[in-house]
């Protein structure tokens, strides 16, 4: 049973969409199953470049091989949760048909309603699509795991606020549909920032002065390197939260007025 302070129609709603997410995700098995698959693939070719690497650089940025394994294998997991190639979001395609004035005229908040859809969908796509490479890494390679139950609370927060990142920012990125006519080469600019700034090609670690100063403390981090270090053991668990928090809330912020100066824009526009 729900906490009594949990017991209201505004929760109630936010879990249906989240609901609603994850079964209307998870009708596309046989694409959840490619992309497992794929990412599979994808990860052993990774894991042989990172093997060679920490081969000829013994000790690399405080990893060792075993790490830069389990860190190849923990990324092409979180390829599907956190969308680290952008899209996911049917915002920018409601915008240029005009069926976002429905959902402005929700007595809800389009962010959160969005917010709650995508989670159902990172939850399906977590099971779908993060298990099965990681099972494979460790199958094929090995991995190291976490030694403490409180490493795997931290993770799963982690994983969790790196999500809610993800989706801020391609929300803002879908959003701007409402001042632009194309917003794709917008996603475009965003997926080339996403894949090197997060960590999804090489750990951020590993960048050399300030270029890794400057990354490691870009929203992008949040998705890929800090769930991933927070697994690895190899960082503070309350710097690491902290910071996905920090981020989570600003852009969130952001994307809520970002959302009101939208609405305004609709409705000068006509609707």
């Amino acid at each position: 049973m729900l906490p009594r302070t949990w017991r209201c129609p505004t929760f109630a709603l936010y879990l249906t969409v989240f609901r609603y997410g994850f079964r209307r995700h998870s009708t596309y098995r046989a694409a959840a199953v490619a992309g497992a698959f794929t990412n599979t693939v994808f990860g052993v070719l990774r894991a042989y470049v990172l093997i060679a690497l920490w081969e000829a650089r013994p000790g690399l940025a405080g990893y060792d091989v075993l790490d830069a394994i389990t860190f190849c294998f923990l990324t092409q997991g979180f390829i599907g949760p956190m969308q680290v190639f952008g899209g996911g979001l049917e915002l920018s395609q409601r915008v240029r048909t005009g069926d976002v004035a429905l959902d402005l005229v929700r007595p809800a908040s389009l962010q959160l309603w969005c917010l709650s859809d995508d989670l159902g969908r990172a939850a399906f796509l977590f099971l779908a699509r993060s298990v099965p490479p990681t099972l494979a890494g460790a199958a094929l390679f090995g991995i190291r795991l976490p030694s403490s139950a409180g490493t795997w609370v931290a993770f799963a927060a982690s994983m969790a606020l790196g999500v809610v990142v993800s989706f801020a920012l391609r929300y803002l990125i879908a959003l701007s549909s409402c001042w632009i006519l194309d917003d794709r080469g917008v996603q475009s600019l965003s997926l080339v920032l996403t894949t090197f700034f997060s960590g999804m090609i090489l750990p951020l670690v590993i960048f050399p002065g300030w270029l890794g100063d400057v990354a490691r403390v870009l929203p992008w981090a949040a998705l890929v390197q800090v769930p991933a270090d927070v697994f690895l053991g190899k960082t503070g668990l309350a710097a690491a939260l902290g910071f996905q928090a920090l981020w989570a809330a600003a852009l969130l912020g952001l994307g809520a007025l970002a959302t009101r100066a939208a609405r305004r824009k609709v409705v000068i526009q006509g609707g």
